[in-house]
């Protein structure tokens, strides 16, 4: 194999997961590789390849034989595997959260990770990438869309109609009208939902009785509810549990059995994610999470975030 290429990076420094010998991922320096913005030889040019090619293995190898006790594991994203403010993303956990995923895909020893949240598909389709996992669905836009991995097939929910879209748009309309003018903005991406942002959450709880008050006048079929920063404006009939019901029967053409509750597990931080602790067996939550979710939980974490997601897939090591 010709000796790898100088790489240039443009930027500032990057963090970049290195494979041990056999391919895996060193929980302690998985992200020891730092580059400056000058050229610069990759020593482990050769371990990295490995890497990638064990990742695309377990997905098209012959499984190994199935070991775990729970099959896949629902995750919320925003205050569970990224922060919902604006800070960085914790890339030392979330690698420990790929590799994970990595292991349970080859050696079916473990559940994997995949996601259901708020988040608009683009967004939810990279994070699961970034996980690396390829073989089980996820559900974004709080139940609109289920997308594939596997298949890259995506389906919004078919209780959705063109008339329930049109509501959209115009309660979309209405809100920008209102409240655009004071600094409210609209998070781009999503297809049958609004949700409302500005930096100064005051703002928000404010105007949330009148959102409320407006959609309940004009009969627009939406429930209104708040997160830590944003208002989500949803379908009445779609929600993140409405959206796990159509991954999880997708689950036994995917994994080969069939599944039941007895077979899943989760992890989230509000209460909208009550709907995955209903319907898991075990159920965890970051040590930020709100108290609602704490009590409903079976494990809370020490730590916060993606480090607190960690600290709770450790739980499931054989």
């Amino acid at each position: 194999m010709p000796e790898p290429a100088p790489v240039m990076i443009a930027t500032g420094p990057v963090l970049v997961p290195v494979p041990d010998a056999d391919g895996s991922l060193d929980s302690a320096g998985a992200m020891a590789c730092v580059f400056d913005a000058t050229p610069c030889r990759m020593q482990a040019g050769r371990a990295i390849a490995a890497g990638v090619a064990s990742l695309r293995s377990a997905c098209v190898n012959t499984p190994a034989p199935q070991s775990r006790r729970y099959d896949v594991l629902f995750c919320d994203i925003d205050g569970c595997l990224a922060p919902e403010s604006t800070g960085a993303m914790d890339l030392v956990s979330l690698a420990k959260v790929a590799e994970h995923n990595r292991l349970a895909q080859s050696r079916r020893d473990r559940p994997i990770v995949t996601l259901c949240s708020g988040r608009p598909q683009p967004f939810a389709e990279a994070m699961t990438k970034l996980l690396a996992n390829a073989t089980v669905p996820l559900v974004a836009e709080n139940g609109v869309w289920v997308y594939d991995p596997a298949t890259n097939a995506y389906i919004m929910d078919p209780a959705i109609t063109r008339e329930h879209r049109a509501a959209v748009r115009e309660a979309a309309a209405w809100l920008e009208a209102e409240f655009g003018p004071v600094g409210v903005t609209q998070q781009p991406g999503k297809a049958a939902s609004v949700s409302l942002y500005h930096p100064d959450t005051s703002v928000l709880k404010r105007i949330l009785p009148r959102v409320r008050a407006e959609f309940e006048a004009r009969a627009w079929p939406m429930r209104v509810s708040m997160t830590w920063l944003y208002i989500n404006c949803d379908l009445a009939h779609v929600s993140k549990g409405t959206g796990l019901d159509r991954a999880v029967a997708m689950l036994p053409e995917r994994l080969g059995h069939p599944i039941d509750r007895s077979r899943l597990a989760g992890i989230g931080d509000t209460p909208s994610d009550l709907a995955i602790r209903e319907r898991v067996a075990w159920f965890g939550c970051p040590g930020n999470a709100d108290a609602q979710l704490k009590a409903a939980a079976d494990v809370v974490a020490t730590r916060h975030e993606a480090a607190g997601v960690a600290e709770l897939l450790k739980h499931f090591d054989p």
